[in-house]
């Protein structure tokens, strides 16, 4: 089983990210995480399944709506219920790492992370990109 750092690493490594629980609202992790891909000149997509645009960026519906799921890491912001469905569809789409930001978890999703064989392409648990993500990066370099 891979690391938390090496999962980190392949999560960071992507060439495309999306952020899934951005919002209108400057106040919520979403959006700080949205603006932390973008301070960092990341290719993003913001996911929102009304809003058009976030940030100035054009958001996708869905994750299935993403041009390269199978290159893209997805941050999620979301609460357990939702993450679920997000899992579900990420496993189907292929998508080779996730983020689950504090709170996007519950004992059911980790559960289902455990049951699918997803340990070594989920950060969960605690990790906050928000903290971790600038020294993941350096790592890389």
């Amino acid at each position: 089983m891979s690391s938390l750092t090496d999962i980190q690493k392949k999560f960071l490594s992507a060439p495309h990210y999306a952020v899934v629980g951005a919002s209108k609202d400057q106040a919520k992790y979403g959006t700080k995480v949205l603006k932390w891909y973008q301070a960092r000149n990341k290719d993003v997509t913001p996911v929102h399944p009304k809003e058009d645009e976030l940030e100035g960026l054009k958001t996708v519906r869905s994750i299935a709506d993403l041009s390269a799921p199978t290159e893209t890491s997805i941050s999620v912001i979301t609460p357990p219920k939702v993450t679920l469905g997000i899992l579900e569809k990420t496993k189907e789409l292929g998508v080779p790492a996730l983020w689950l930001q504090p709170g996007a978890e519950d004992e059911i999703v980790v559960s289902y992370i455990k049951e699918n064989g997803l340990e070594d392409k989920v950060i969960y648990g605690g990790p906050c990109i928000l903290v971790e993500g600038d020294g993941v990066i350096k790592s890389l370099l």
